[in-house]
């Protein structure tokens, strides 16, 4: 059954970005239904909102309206499988944080019991009011609502500062998110060390060993994680995709394995959860020229040394409490190095998957696996997106004995 989304757009110029967020969700077999308050209807019209969700849109006046058997809003609340809200005004903030209902929208998210993602939007100066700031935290008081922003950035009202709101893909993903798990925060409380992307060893500015490691898995991972309710700290190398700009997801960018390491060896010892994700580096050049070599002075055999071991490491220090995760990207056989790495480097489970199978491993947007723990379970993961893959082992690793 395709999922049931209602999608509340409030009084605001990013009602525009809200567009290109139902055309998508409507492409990939999502059913949409829209309501558009008054004030939205200052920025986008009816019949755009119409057209892009297929059905007609709900107004104010429609709450009102004859050929309804049952109250409009008490349809609509028991028909969605989530509520979005966006861009959430100062003034719908404000009145859900007051719990009152006095239009469409606000009728309808008070007949519901499914989560609520909300993005608000506003400008720097409002968005800081003590006011707002205290609607706002009074909202999340409530488990239903899911924040996403506001970010930073350039404004309608050409400043600079918070109250941008988040971009569609981000909006996207969180709905995807937020399906797939109903709302839960079953992570809350967990403190969840990952680390993402390729890392690089330079033989001079503007040479270097790498992989092609995009960092999309240990992206989602990090972006499932958090918005299960866990703590979650992102080492990551050089990324394919920039990341969502979510204030509470904490994340560090870093270049070479070394780097890498210092990194999360920080973070570990308060880390419940570590999810080694990353494609770290074996080997580097002996020697790092701290200018570019002319192509006539590059060695014909260049000397390298090992990088030290982090996942190794970490194993090794890893306390009774913590559960540590390791990724082995393989090719043919994925089973029997994925097995000995596993044992070799006292983890508590491992993610083995394919990369030279399509659609699969490094720079895909899907991806399949076959997640194994110490005590000798194995269970495939078909091929899925990353991000219902990184739901799926964020479920086998809750689950470990």
């Amino acid at each position: 059954m395709s999922s049931r989304i209602v999608v509340g757009i409030g009084g605001g110029i990013a009602a525009y970005k809200v567009c290109a967020v139902i055309s998508a969700l409507v492409k990939s077999g999502a059913e949409v239904k829209a309501i558009l308050t008054p004030a939205a209807q200052e920025f986008i019209t009816p019949l755009t909102i119409t057209t892009l969700c297929r059905q007609p849109v709900y107004q104010d006046a429609s709450l009102w309206h004859p050929h309804h058997t049952r109250p409009l809003h008490i349809e609509l609340g028991e028909w969605a499988d989530l509520l979005v809200l966006a861009p959430l005004t100062a003034n719908t903030l404000a009145k859900l944080a007051m719990g009152l209902a006095d239009n469409l929208l606000t009728n309808t998210v008070l007949a519901s019991t499914v989560p609520i993602l909300v993005a608000p939007a506003m400008n720097t100066t409002m968005w800081r009011q003590p006011v707002v700031q205290r609607n706002w935290h009074q909202l999340l008081e409530d488990l239903r609502y899911h924040p996403l922003g506001p970010a930073a950035g350039m404004l309608a009202c050409d400043t600079v500062g918070e109250g941008r709101m988040a971009e569609p893909a981000d909006l996207l993903t969180y709905i995807d998110s937020l399906l797939m798990t109903k709302g839960k925060r079953d992570l809350s409380g967990k403190h969840v060390l990952i680390s993402a992307g390729g890392t690089r060893e330079h033989l001079d500015p503007v040479r270097f060993i790498g992989n092609p490691s995009s960092g999309k898995m240990g992206q989602a991972l990090a972006l499932a994680a958090w918005s299960r309710g866990a703590e979650v700290q992102l080492v990551h190398g050089p990324l394919a995709t920039p990341l969502p700009r979510t204030p509470q997801l904490e994340t560090l960018a870093v270049t070479s394995a070394e780097d890498m390491r210092a990194a999360v060896l920080e973070v570990f010892p308060t880390a419940d959860w570590t999810i080694m994700a990353a494609a770290v580096g074996d080997v580097k050049p002996a020697h790092y020229y701290a200018e570019k070599q002319p192509k006539k002075s590059l060695p014909a055999d260049l000397p390298l040394k090992p990088i030290p071991d982090i996942l190794a490491e970490l194993g090794q220090q890893k306390r009774p409490h913590q559960k540590l995760i390791g990724f082995a990207a393989q090719t043919g056989d994925i089973i029997t190095p994925a097995q000995a790495k596993l044992e070799r480097k006292r983890l508590d489970a491992i993610v083995a998957n394919p990369i030279d199978q399509p659609q699969s491993g490094f720079g895909s947007d899907q991806n399949q696996a076959v997640f194994m723990d110490v005590a000798g379970h194995q269970v495939p993961i078909p091929q899925c997106s990353k991000l219902h893959m990184a739901h799926h082992v964020l479920d086998l690793i809750r689950d470990l004995a």
